[in-house]
């Protein structure tokens, strides 16, 4: 598809196709007619781009530094600087689905425990329970 240039299209076509992509995302019913309208309109690659500005969104707000994100994610900086300014001067769109999508994981996940870093004690002892099985007979003891 051509690339249009936005600042030459007339305000009430721009308006008209803004209204129609918002309109059609708002009457889906439910996660699986989004998620097949997704599939639709956006290739894969664009989907997971979208994705990850959503989930620098979330470490953001969950107050990640950026050199914690971009070493997590591998996410550039002034990637991550967009989001962040969209976060602190946009529309709250950002906020809302964050909190939205924590509250579903909540839901489908009611006891959610971090998984341990390799290499530590604690992740060794998962790896290899019979190794540290007194060890692992007195933390059962404990709880």
């Amino acid at each position: 598809m051509p690339r249009i240039n936005i600042k030459k299209l007339p305000n009430n076509t721009r308006t008209q196709y803004l209204d129609l992509l918002w309109t059609s995302i708002a009457n889906l019913k439910d996660r699986e007619e989004v998620k097949n309208f997704f599939k639709d309109l956006l290739s894969e690659g664009e989907a997971i781009m979208l994705s990850r500005r959503i989930t620098i969104a979330r470490y953001l707000l969950e107050g990640k530094s950026y050199d914690e994100i971009n070493r997590i994610m591998s996410a550039g900086c002034s990637t991550i600087a967009s989001v962040h300014q969209w976060l602190t001067s946009g529309f709250g769109g950002y906020e809302t689905a964050v909190k939205k999508f924590n509250q579903v994981l909540k839901k489908k996940t009611p006891y959610r425990k971090e998984p341990s870093m390799p290499y530590t004690f604690s992740w060794l002892k998962k790896k290899y329970p019979l190794h540290f099985l007194l060890f692992n007979i007195f933390d059962k003891l404990k709880k």
